[in-house]
């Protein structure tokens, strides 16, 4: 970690082992801010980017254990815009998506929807792009988009491909949060905390940072012209409609958005590897609904698109997460059935069922993900494991 700052990999990060349900090591190193020379802390709060969507899952898969939602319901069962989509077939050609195969809930968990992120080459991730643009232009006004608007306006954008005929990772994590929102009546962050926050003892996560609180939000950074190892300068965009600032967003991005620390998403794992059940007893999720969460896997149709991520080579993808199926084929060392996620600006984490032991990382440097340190620190930790 020492030499990873040293080079300017990231500012800061922190790390924690937890192994047969104790803490074994925690470390950290860098800064939360350099230009304060403010060191990182264990307390410090975490923009959580794609981290967000393994707790969006838990949430969505609690409505689903209590029996508020069918994981084969149509999605425009509960948003007006999915009745009427079109997709791109493979020679570019538009057509519309078949009533007898609708874009399901269980699409939207699996990444299999058809739904993108923004880009520069295809027509559903400019359509996207448009959305995130507005999206970004209107936060902190009061006519920011919402929830549900942007969920509505996604479903008007054209799909990759039919649903379920292949994989893409993509908005639908977000989408999850509104069909939430359809089913329950609250807003996606009230139930959010009701359900799976709050049960778990998260007290530092939700979708913006209290003014109480933001001094301890760590600063984003990035390389100077985007040049590995160069001098490092704070990132102050919004990437993905996300408030670099921490401020209150209606945008509440069940993909992207969540604030959080080392310890608060250290209970949410803690909770997924005691079989659903907090530190303080209580049953957040019911055992089966954990395993269900951990344990999905792609078809073979699907698989071979997912097989095209670097990196990932010997997992699977459901509910939100990766899951290891052939350590044999993958470029670190591991077990079969871990599963987890990681976020856009470093932050990390692996739930182990055969070893026991869940392993934490948490970084400040966009555009990281699952980078070279943290599959350094895997293999350290894993060659230790029978």
């Amino acid at each position: 970690m020492d030499r990873a700052v040293a080079g300017n990999e990231m500012a800061g990060c922190t790390f924690c082992l937890v192994r047969d349900g104790e803490e074994k090591i925690y470390l950290e190193s860098g800064f939360a801010n350099r230009e304060e020379k403010k060191t990182i802390a264990r307390d410090s709060i975490y923009r959580m980017y794609s981290m967000s969507k393994p707790v969006t899952a838990a949430a969505f898969l609690k409505l689903v254990e209590d029996g508020w939602v069918d994981l084969q319901d149509p999605v425009s069962r509960y948003l007006e815009s999915y009745r009427r989509q079109n997709y791109m077939t493979e020679e570019g050609q538009l057509r519309p998506v078949s009533a007898d195969n609708p874009m399901r809930i269980r699409d939207l968990l699996n990444m299999t929807s058809g739904l993108a992120y923004p880009d520069e080459v295809t027509r559903p991730g400019k359509e996207t792009g448009v959305i995130y643009d507005d999206a970004v232009a209107r936060l902190g006004t009061d006519r920011a988009m919402t929830t549900m608007e942007f969920a509505e306006r996604i479903g008007e954008c054209t799909l990759l491909f039919a649903p379920g005929t292949s994989w893409n990772y993509g908005v639908s994590a977000d989408i999850l949060g509104a069909v939430i929102e359809k089913i329950t009546g609250m807003t996606f962050g009230e139930y959010l905390k009701e359900s799976i926050l709050d049960p778990a003892g998260m007290v530092d996560t939700a979708f913006y940072v209290p003014e109480e609180k933001k001094s301890r939000l760590v600063t984003a950074y990035g390389n100077r012209n985007d040049e590995p190892g160069a001098e490092l300068v704070p990132y102050t965009g919004n990437h993905l409609a996300i408030r670099n600032d921490g401020g209150e967003n209606p945008f509440e991005s069940g993909g992207a958005g969540l604030f959080s620390t080392l310890d608060d998403y250290r209970r949410f794992t803690g909770m997924l590897m005691n079989h659903g059940k907090a530190e303080s007893g209580r049953q957040v999720l019911r055992p089966g609904t954990v395993r269900f969460l951990s344990s999905g896997k792609l078809s073979a149709r699907q698989q071979a698109r997912f097989d095209t991520w670097a990196g990932l080579a010997g997992h699977t993808y459901a509910n939100l997460n990766r899951v290891m199926v052939d350590p044999a084929q993958a470029v670190t060392i591991g077990h079969k059935g871990e599963y987890g996620w990681d976020g856009w600006l470093g932050v990390y984490f692996d739930n182990d069922p055969e070893a026991d032991q869940t392993i934490l990382l948490m970084m400040n440097k966009k555009d990281h993900g699952t980078d070279r340190l943290t599959r350094e620190i895997r293999n350290i930790v894993n060659s230790e494991t029978e």
